[in-house]
């Protein structure tokens, strides 16, 4: 089985599109005509800098996120099995399911972006390496009842909302061990309580309306469970103001394969990271609670082939433990490594040093904050501007910006 999968906001940059408004001309004058501005050229060279404002960067990454699953249909013909956005991604999930055409999309994301640009009281951060359970025990005990979950990424990455002093107290509650807290460079509280006067005002442009119910399985943010075929209204406009269940989405699709095949359609590769760590923590939990292996009971001093047998299990059982033990060793190893780095990059340069990317053509870039350590072994920087992480090793000085 396949899933095809749409990224949301976080996703964007500068060049994303590519040769993709030239291989589909009449889309992308379809979409010039609904926004009233250049689509390519926002997405290719954003001379304006607006790509990093909600109300341009919503239909940018629509747009983008449906040419590439045009040009995936017409290079493989493959239709998937089950379709999944991650917020604003959902709206390209939907669209493929043939919920509604290009157009009417694009005019829904168009609303939608500019509905939560206007919402723009609140802030954001993500917490890194802390459960569920955690972090949700130490907001009630905090008396932080004013922040929400808003989304629930991966086991150990959650996004929090809400408003902005109650996020900034959050800070400091979040750095422990190995978790980090990472504050998030968006105009509002996305998926909060602050988001329900645009979630009203969005119900009601969907309901002036029709949807068609989909034609492919597509799982919702809201539920984690597929679309009902009439919950086009409810679903969308209740996300705004609802945590995002990717996490629960994928442990869903995956419980309905074990073989199931996870593509992402769109720029970048932040959802296929997101579903290498869901995969890794599920796996190191399914390990942690199998049953240990049952003891041979040694009934002869004399061998025998039976026995030969019997112990065969335990023998690669221990060979497991010790490869468990070797993996954990490496897993430890790269935590260092990317722990060490991260410690001489900010020891050398400070937040709002200029960088230019060794593998693609960003421009120049200017770093946000100190650098961190991700998901246990990425050492990484976030980029002013771009809204998103740079890895280390993939950055180079750029002299001619000011530090």
């Amino acid at each position: 089985m396949k899933t095809y999968m749409f990224p949301g906001q976080g996703s964007q940059a500068r060049g994303m599109g590519g040769d993709l408004f030239d291989a589909f001309p009449e889309l992308t004058a379809k979409a010039d005509e609904v926004l009233g501005y250049s689509i390519k050229e926002l997405c290719l060279e954003d001379p304006r800098r607006e790509l990093g404002k909600t109300q341009f960067t919503q239909p940018a990454l629509y747009v983008v996120n449906a040419l590439s699953y045009y040009k995936r249909i017409q290079d493989t013909g493959e239709i998937p099995d089950y379709l999944a956005g991650h917020s604003l991604g959902e709206f390209n999930a939907l669209l493929a399911a043939e919920c509604f055409d290009f157009e009417t999309g694009l005019k829904l994301v168009k609303k939608r972006g500019e509905l939560m640009s206007e919402a723009d009281q609140g802030a954001m951060a993500a917490i890194v390496n802390a459960s569920r359970d955690q972090i949700e025990a130490l907001l009630r005990e905090k008396g932080l009842a004013n922040v929400d979950i808003a989304n629930y990424n991966t086991p150990l990455q959650i996004v929090i909302s809400g408003p902005t002093a109650d996020i900034a107290a959050c800070q400091d509650i979040f750095q422990f061990d190995r978790v980090m807290y990472v504050p998030l460079n968006t105009s509002g509280a996305f998926h909060s309580r602050l988001m329900l006067p645009a979630k009203r005002k969005f119900e009601a442009f969907l309901k002036k309306r029709k949807f068609s119910k989909p034609k492919i399985p597509v799982i919702a943010n809201l539920t984690a469970q597929p679309y009902p075929d009439a919950a086009v209204v409810e679903y969308l406009s209740k996300q705004i103001s609802s945590t995002v269940l990717w996490s629960d989405t994928i442990h869903h699709l995956m419980s309905l394969s074990d073989a199931m095949e996870f593509v992402e359609i769109g720029h970048g590769d932040v959802l296929a990271k997101m579903i290498l760590k869901i995969k890794q923590i599920a796996a190191k939990s399914a390990a942690e609670q199998a049953p240990p292996p049952a003891p041979v009971e040694k009934k002869s001093e004399t061998p025998n082939p039976a026995a030969v047998v019997s112990a065969a299990p335990s023998a690669i059982a221990a060979t497991g433990s010790a490869q468990t033990e070797s993996n954990s060793g490496q897993r430890d190893d790269r935590f260092a490594l990317a722990e060490q780095k991260v410690a001489a990059w900010n020891s050398r340069h400070p937040v709002g040093t200029g960088v230019k990317s060794t593998v693609a053509a960003h421009g120049a870039l200017i770093t946000r904050t100190p650098a961190v350590v991700l998901f246990g072994h990425r050492a990484a920087v976030y980029m002013e501007g771009y809204n998103g992480y740079f890895d280390l090793d993939e950055l180079s000085l750029d002299q001619t910006s000011a530090a």
